[in-house]
């Protein structure tokens, strides 16, 4: 069983998403599924980079895509649970787009230890990391470390593999750099996105996203 750990300071730098106005301005007038305008803010290319370096990404459908975005999220973040179906739909229906998993676990213990099994699954076998997430959401409830193991255990995983990865120090230092650069990026709402520069925090919507990745392509921005 994985051993529970306390949360580093750093671990808990993100609050629950209950609606994307809460969250500051909206620098570009993007606007949510239901009209609602969803904050955002632009990023540094220093701040770019720092997403585009971070160790334990998970390229969800492979390098090849033309629009890349990062999509942060904590397992525990009902809002992200919402944005897992729509995300799904968007790979399914866009081969040509680029969906980075950033483990973002930032609202508690259960989530920090969902993620280390997440972590070592993306470790040991990265060619079904997409498999483990949609079916680690398919259940109610916490997700903790036993729940995901559960769900591991289901896929036919190394049981005592996916543990020993887990717990390891890199994995305890991707969560913490994650946690540390989306602070510093004031990714203060799971999920959160990060696309063409721009942060937008609070999932606007299946439409939506579409239309920003449109926009990408036409004009290199996410509003044309």
């Amino acid at each position: 069983m994985i051993a529970r750990l306390a949360l580093a300071a750093a671990l808990l730098t993100a609050s629950l998403a209950a609606s994307a106005q809460q969250f500051g301005p909206a620098q570009l007038p993007l606007k949510a599924d239901d009209g609602d305008s969803i904050s955002n803010h632009a990023l540094t290319a220093d701040q770019m980079a720092q997403v585009e370096r971070l160790p334990g990404l998970v390229d969800a459908v492979g390098p090849k895509g033309n629009v890349t975005v990062y999509q942060f999220y904590d397992l525990n973040c009902p809002f992200c649970r919402e944005a897992a179906a729509d995300v799904d739909k968007l790979i399914f229906t866009d081969p040509a787009l680029r969906l980075i998993f950033v483990p973002y676990p930032v609202l508690s213990v259960q989530s920090v230890e969902g993620a280390r099994v997440e972590l070592a699954v993306r470790e040991l076998a990265p060619q079904r990391f997409l498999e483990f997430h949609r079916k680690v959401y398919a259940g109610r409830g916490i997700i903790d470390g036993a729940r995901a193991l559960a769900v591991t255990d289901a896929m036919g995983l190394d049981r005592k593999r996916i543990i020993d990865i887990a717990n390891t120090k890199r994995v305890t230092d991707t969560m913490t750099t994650h946690a540390k650069v989306g602070t510093a990026l004031k990714l203060v709402a799971t999920p959160a996105y990060v696309v063409q520069g721009v942060a937008i925090l609070g999932h606007p919507g299946l439409e939506p996203l579409r239309k920003i990745v449109a926009s990408v392509r036409t004009c290199k921005a996410v509003i044309c």
